[in-house]
């Protein structure tokens, strides 16, 4: 079955993405897949578009020179909602691929983004955490009434499937509420610091690893983990909230003295995030708490994130990723595409 896809951001997962889908273009060809990249929108590189095909991986490595899109092997366009028009104009099921920077303050443009393609008819993958946390009931309710697919699961534990494994696994059973170390970046950072290396060292080290971000605020100050937990909770628990209404706390100047404080007591720091049902609706919460060492969160090291969810018929289930990476959230777009072409070929 051939797809078209539109790439909306074309960052470092964008562009894993399109070097996953040429790795393992047999494997996804003998599910039945042909996925094409039609067109791809950057904020700083420009828009091009072809209904003939670009090849992706060679525009990815423009990117990384730090050269324009080659817009002589298509047509230039002005920007995403454009791209997204031509692609949904296309014969073939097209899909777009969201993965744009967060925006914390409101979801955008991965809303707007979103939400053109779906009312476009265009099925919708996306890692951006935005739209789930932001806008999961209008989205989901838009994409129902369209009949469409629009799928997230790259936006929490770096494609772990949890969204998949709720909806797909646990019919009429219902998440009661979920707890978990969801940011590997704050993981990491804790564990060297429980190390003996100072924190703005340690945070120098893993920007220079490229492991922190350059501005790593969204991650240290706890909005990161928010994301996930209202993107969590309005799926999983029903819930109306957003990133803002997650009670939150980061890693502030006190955060050595508060590593060693949980050691002398035996324990390890970890910044979890929480969220339950309580009457009147859903309670959500991102702080550092301390845990048992031999506890499932206690035990995380490095690169690792858990998550349990508790549920109503078959109890408390954990989820454990030991090792995060770029490649398993390029790898939760592509899982998100199989399951487009396996709903498109069902009702064919």
């Amino acid at each position: 079955m051939k797809i078209n896809l539109a790439l909306a951001g074309f960052g470092h997962v964008g562009r894993r993405f399109v070097r996953l889908l040429r790795e393992r273009e047999a494997e996804l060809a003998a599910l039945g897949l042909e996925p094409m990249v039609v067109a791809i929108a950057t904020k700083r590189h420009g828009a091009l578009f072809s209904s003939r095909g670009i090849d992706a991986v060679e525009q990815a490595e423009r990117v990384e020179k730090g050269l324009a899109l080659e817009d002589g092997i298509g047509v230039a366009l002005k920007d995403a909602r454009a791209m997204i028009a031509k692609t949904a104009d296309l014969w073939e099921p097209a899909v777009l691929v969201e993965t744009t920077v967060l925006d914390i303050t409101a979801g955008q443009p991965a809303i707007d983004h979103v939400r053109a393609a779906l009312t476009a008819g265009m099925h919708v993958v996306t890692a951006n955490k935005g739209p789930a946390a932001f806008a999961a009931r209008e989205l989901q309710a838009l994409a129902e009434d369209r009949a469409l697919s629009f799928l997230f699961e790259g936006a929490v534990m770096d494609g772990v499937p949890v969204f998949n494994l709720v909806r797909e696994t646990l019919p009429a059973a219902r998440v009661t509420g979920f707890e978990g170390v969801l940011n590997t970046t704050t993981n990491q950072m804790l564990v060297a610091i429980e190390r003996g290396e100072a924190a703005a060292a340690a945070l120098a080290r893993m920007q220079a690893e490229g492991i922190a971000e350059a501005d790593p605020s969204l991650d240290l100050e706890g909005w990161d983990a928010a994301a996930k937990t209202a993107a969590l909770a309005n799926v999983l628990l029903d819930a109306r909230i957003t990133p803002q209404a997650v009670e939150r706390e980061g890693l502030g100047s006190d955060i050595e003295a508060r590593v060693r404080q949980a050691a002398a007591h035996g324990k390890r720091l970890k910044l979890m995030a929480r969220a339950r049902r309580e009457a009147g609706g859903v309670r959500a919460e991102v702080n550092l708490r301390e845990v048992d060492p031999a506890s499932p969160f206690g035990a995380l090291d490095g690169p690792a994130n858990a998550l349990r969810l508790d549920t109503d018929l078959v109890g408390p289930i954990l989820i454990t990723q030991l090792e995060g990476s770029l490649t398993a959230t390029a790898y939760a777009l592509v899982s998100d595409l199989v399951r487009v072409a396996r709903r498109l070929r069902a009702h064919a």
